[in-house]
């Protein structure tokens, strides 16, 4: 399978825009860029929602039919390990295989003495083509590094040929995520990281590191944008080399999980790709949920009334909403408006405060950050916002489209 040079990852939450979010795609292709679409959803979001994986699967295959889209196109099993993947295997042919929570226990001893060995030969000052300074490789940097991450990557393997034996075919895309961590990981780790999954011979297609600075959810990157350059540029001078160095797959990129919408590391990104001639997976995730109620209202009366109900039920359950994402928001509760003050507030406003636009005074990242999260309200009222997605269709499909192409697509590749 082929995931193509540049692929973005759509969430779709509640399974209504999968054919506003090809539009951008389309878009994108008649402007000269050709982009995969990689529609994702979590376990974790299943279970809120109350939907199956193959619910996605039916979803995309029926937009990309109505379309007439006919590139590849690809279904991820998103964040999954042994624990939940049989439920995606049918329907998934992309699996992203998060092993963040096994990075730092440590592996046996016989099998870090062996991955050192394994990489013996590179001790002392590494060059790698594209890095101003050579690495400096010490048998203690090896030990380091596999007593960190080999534990996690060997998971990562039991997963891949749990999945491999489940669906008889190796007709799939496999990336390994470690982003969901603590701390980054350095060029030097990311290294390693490669040789460790080039010895456990995983295909993978992308792989997910945790980048300086901080991702949270549907609002701006916060962090250096000059330092996640100097770092990005380097994981793909990194990758590159492992490429060659350890048989890894030739299309091998960086994945980016951005957690929606971290416009100021488009263009050092762009940057990069363009010096490197180097291709990028995106996952923008769950913007998508808030561009259908940016249209809600925005279509007025019954829908911006709507949205003002699940903004006010968001408000009230701040806490359980925001606790299972507490290390990927930062919400300042007294910064939230009163559910009294939106009574005042008409489509325009509650779009403005909610959109992603910094620019417009009305902004608001908290209110924003607060209902990104919220999205289990919606999904707790028996039908009622899937049939004002239906009556509003027209009006969410343009706020989708014209997300995912004009602050996305737009800023990364044209």
């Amino acid at each position: 399978m082929n995931l193509g040079k540049y692929s973005f990852g759509v969430g779709d939450r509640f399974g209504h825009q999968a054919r506003a979010q090809l539009a951008a795609f389309q878009k994108a292709g008649d402007a000269g860029v050709e982009i995969t679409p990689v529609w994702n959803k979590s376990d974790r979001e299943h279970r809120i929602i109350g939907t199956q994986p193959p619910d996605v699967r039916r979803e995309a295959d029926e937009a990309v039919r109505s379309c007439g889209w006919g590139e590849a196109y690809f279904v991820d099993a998103d964040h999954v390990g042994l624990k939940n993947v049989d439920g995606f295997v049918n329907a998934s042919d992309f699996f992203t295989l998060d092993v963040a929570d096994f990075i730092g226990e440590t592996a046996e001893e016989a099998g870090i003495r062996a991955f050192v060995d394994s990489q013996a030969g590179r001790i002392g000052d590494l060059l790698i083509p594209g890095l101003d300074e050579p690495i400096r490789v010490t048998r203690d940097l090896l030990r380091e590094t596999a007593g960190k991450y080999l534990f996690a990557v060997r998971q990562a393997g039991r997963t891949y040929r749990h999945i491999l034996e489940k669906k008889s075919s190796s007709d799939f895309i496999t990336e390994v995520s470690m982003d969901e961590t603590d701390s980054a990981q350095t060029p030097v780790e990311l290294l390693f990281i490669l040789a460790m999954i080039a010895r456990e011979k995983i295909p993978v297609a992308t792989l997910a590191p945790k980048f300086t600075g901080r991702f949270n959810k549907g609002v701006e990157y916060v962090g250096d944008p000059d330092r996640f350059e100097k770092e990005f540029d380097a994981d793909l001078a990194v990758i590159r080399f492992a490429v060659r160095e350890f048989g890894l797959p030739s299309g091998l990129k960086l994945s980016v999980h951005s957690g929606s919408d971290k416009f100021a590391i488009y263009g050092p990104i762009r940057k990069a790709l363009k010096k490197h001639d180097a291709g990028v997976h995106i996952k923008t995730a769950g913007t998508t949920w808030l561009e259908e109620l940016i249209g809600l209202a925005e279509a007025g009366r019954d829908g911006l009334s709507l949205a003002r109900e699940i903004y006010t039920s968001a408000f009230h359950r701040f806490e359980e909403l925001a606790k299972p994402y507490a290390t990927v928001i930062d919400i300042d509760s007294s910064r939230l408006p009163d559910p009294s003050d939106l009574e005042a507030w008409d489509g325009k406003r509650f779009a403005a405060t909610l959109r992603h636009d910094p620019s417009n005074p009305h902004y608001n990242p908290h209110f924003r950050q607060l209902l990104h999260v919220g999205f289990k309200v919606a999904a707790e009222m028996n039908g009622r916002y899937l049939q004002a997605l239906r009556d509003h269709e027209t009006v969410i499909a343009r706020n989708v489209t014209g997300n995912i192409y004009e602050r996305h697509m737009k800023r990364l590749f044209l």
